[in-house]
């Protein structure tokens, strides 16, 4: 409990006061009467307020939260006696908010309720420890601070708000709103889909001779992508991941993207699998079914990059004795080039069950350095020294791609459409 503004005002002017005992004759006994007279009534006060109740307080959050978006988090008051105070919840101490602090009246025997925003910025287990209470005393005399309110545990996940939008398109749709590219083609495929009459432009191999003959017109057989395939997210955990540009880290923009390309592989009747490895380390087996994106999400939303080199071989070794099937593996990553030995080592063993993707996340300040003018010699050697780190990652990727290796050299932004564009490309094409 500590003195309000009001009382080390009364304090201050008793305390001046008492000059005009010396100086203008005023009875020191009137002087000690009003001191006196101050203090009883301000422990009157300081004793109201210690006996006043503390109102009962309850915090409407969501139990899972997306990373990076303004929510409402809500607090409901309810009080037995009127009380003036002011509100502060202690969220995560990190995390973006407006409408806090806030001032209330608080009215006897009813319920207020207030909201404020809050923005979370960081993935994981989060924990609200309780609200905070700066009580006033009926005269202000006195302040006295208290926590109340239930501790609460919430779970911040990737944003998943573009897979909600996506549920709204067809999976081609929904590949050409993150960036994908894609080749329109009719009637290929590897899965028998049904019989329709011959169009202009079929391929004189889908035509049904049998068929054509009981009809007597041209039929044509439709093929489908096949389905029922898997594909596997292989995520580096380690210290490559850590590099940030934005709100985001590099490795929030993988797990966005790794889910978007989840889903749709989800859409199109696939198995999807997940499997993270350098610092934090989480398998998850490839599943069928649109359900399996919580799953992911579950499994996924608590994964952090850890300072620390990933060993891709092991990582491979590991895969490979977890995913039986033959699958898609799509490792993302930030190809170095003293990593080149490791890597190719371990993409040569997955080689030989599986089909391996690369992506490798670019930096966009290193085009950025490489775009802007030289005027001093600071800046030629900075500049220098980008174009010969790009040229020594670029002999990296053409390593990787000597040994039949798909690599995506891309910024955080492209990764999504990247991704999901090189996957429909294996489904088109049948190679896996």
């Amino acid at each position: 409990m500590r003195p309000a503004p009001l009382l080390v005002a009364l304090m201050a002017g008793w305390g001046l006061a008492g000059l005009a005992v010396p100086f203008l004759g005023w009875p020191l006994w009137q002087w000690q009467l009003v001191g006196a007279t101050v203090l009883v009534i301000a422990g009157l006060d300081a004793w109201r307020l210690r006996t006043r109740p503390t109102p009962e307080i309850v915090r409407e959050v969501p139990e899972a939260l997306p990373l990076g978006i303004d929510r409402d988090v809500a607090l409901l008051f309810e009080s037995r006696v009127r009380q003036r105070l002011e509100v502060f919840d202690l969220h995560p101490g990190a995390w973006p908010s407006t409408g806090l602090p806030r001032q209330l009246t608080l009215a006897p025997m009813s319920a207020t309720r207030i909201t404020y925003r809050l923005r979370p910025a960081a993935r994981g287990d989060a924990h609200f420890d309780g609200v905070q209470l700066r009580l006033r005393s009926p005269l202000a005399l006195w302040r006295q601070l208290r926590v109340t309110g239930a501790p609460q545990r919430v779970r911040v996940y990737p944003n998943f708000a573009p897979l909600t939008r996506f549920a709204l398109f067809s999976a081609e749709q929904a590949s050409r709103l993150v960036g994908a590219h894609l080749k329109r083609r009719r009637g290929e495929g590897t899965d028998f889909h049904q019989m329709r009459e011959y169009r202009v432009g079929d391929s004189l191999r889908q035509v049904d001779w049998k068929a054509t003959a009981r009809s007597r017109k041209l039929i044509s057989r439709e093929y489908q992508d096949e389905k029922n395939q898997q594909l596997v997210m292989l995520i580096d955990t380690g210290r490559r991941m850590m590099a940030r540009e934005d709100e985001l880290g590099h490795f929030d923009h993988v797990l966005n993207a790794s889910l978007v390309v989840s889903y749709l592989a989800l859409r199109q009747g696939d198995g999807v699998g997940l499997f993270a490895a350098g610092g934090d380390s989480r398998w998850v087996a490839p599943q069928r079914g649109m359900a399996a994106i919580d799953t992911l999400l579950r499994a996924s939303y608590d994964l952090q990059p850890r300072p620390v080199a990933t060993d891709y071989l092991a990582a491979a070794t590991e895969l490979s004795l977890r995913q039986r099937r033959r699958a898609l593996v799509m490792l993302v990553t930030n190809v170095r080039d003293e990593d080149i030995d490791d890597l190719l080592a371990a993409v040569r063993l997955l080689q030989k069950r599986h089909l391996v993707c690369v992506a490798s996340l670019r930096e966009t300040s290193l085009d950025d350095a490489l775009d802007n003018d030289v005027h001093d010699l600071q800046g030629a050697i900075h500049a220098g020294a980008v174009a010969r780190y790009l040229e020594q990652r670029t002999a990296a990727h053409d390593a990787l791609r000597s040994h039949r290796v798909m690599v995506l050299d891309v910024t955080s932004d492209e990764l999504p459409g990247a991704l999901v564009e090189r996957y429909l490309a294996v489904k088109r094409d049948g190679v896996l």
